[in-house]
């Protein structure tokens, strides 16, 4: 027996080059990095709104609702004080403690917060990434600028703490400004690398709380760095490490900010620099290295 071969009747053109010619593209493929920031800044009330949105419903169940944003770090702060305060003596040589400690917990709460909750941006919102196409980004980003949202409204609680201790409103409180500005890009950054890693690893997640209370211990949170630095005699890997420690650079902005004592002493030099070098790499880093996986979060 004899094998046809039936060949291709000659208007049947290949489709693909068909469907490009035309302008149409793959499904869910990833598009330029220029293209990409076009689309997010095009979807940015989608971002504001969805933040506020997941704010309003974060405390909707409690009964002392969004009380809470102001009740949490500050139940943290009293715990804080009395364990490392009162207990470990860590206040001592330490001039207002109470402002320094709770200044160091508001802020560390930021970026903390702004970690975990990015952790599921992807993984927590899988039937809107596999049901919509929109740049993921928007998701990381959002929750950032939800716990930027949460930081501001409980600034006014930090604001009357450090008038009962006689810190009062001064022209250095502007500094304030740039500094939460660049906290907050380094917690974007930091926010959409944890998005990728934990959207093909989710076990990650589990491990966040352990290294970041470990990063929270050695971030001058409730200790000073600066008299633990003058006071020991540390290997200089160690300092280095201590003095650029990204969490204890952003904290220390906010308290030579706010607190007179703090302010009255020399800020070192290093410390602007550092802030906006950590802001950059992981800010612009961290956009780049999400982007990268734009293809793949539609099939996590």
């Amino acid at each position: 027996m004899s094998t046809q071969t039936i060949a291709s009747p000659p208007f049947v053109e290949d489709f693909g080059e068909l469907a490009l010619r035309h302008g149409l593209t793959v499904s869910g493929a990833r598009p330029t990095l220029t293209d990409y920031v076009r689309q997010l800044w095009s979807r940015r009330h989608f971002i504001g709104a969805f933040a506020t949105a997941r704010l309003t419903a974060q405390y909707s169940r409690a009964k002392l609702g969004q009380v809470w944003q102001i009740m949490t770090p500050l139940l943290n702060a009293a715990v804080y004080y009395f364990i490392f305060g009162i207990l470990l003596q860590t206040s001592r040589g330490v001039p207002d403690f109470v402002p320094f400690l709770v200044t160091g917990v508001f802020i560390w709460t930021f970026t903390s917060s702004s970690i975990m909750t990015g952790s599921g941006a992807i993984r927590g919102n899988l039937g809107l990434v596999q049901a919509l196409h929109f740049p993921r980004a928007t998701l990381p980003i959002s929750y950032v600028l939800l716990q930027l949202q949460q930081l501001l409204f409980s600034m006014g609680a930090l604001v009357m703490i450090l008038m009962c201790f006689g810190e009062f409103p001064k022209l250095t409180w502007l500094l304030a400004v740039p500094a939460l500005i660049l906290q907050a890009v380094f917690n974007t950054g930091l926010s959409m690398i944890m998005a990728r890693l934990c959207a093909r690893t989710p076990d990650i997640a589990q491990l966040m709380p352990f290294i970041l209370r470990t990063w929270m211990y050695v971030s001058g949170v409730m200790w000073s760095i600066e008299k633990v630095l003058k006071g020991e005699h540390l290997p200089h890997v160690v300092m280095v490490a201590l003095e650029c420690n990204p969490a204890a650079v952003y904290i220390d902005l906010m308290r030579f900010a706010l607190i007179d004592s703090y302010t009255a002493a020399q800020l070192p030099p290093h410390v602007w620099a550092v802030a906006l070098g950590w802001a950059l790499l992981f800010g612009v880093g961290g956009f780049i290295y999400f982007w990268k996986a734009e293809e793949e979060y539609g099939r996590v």
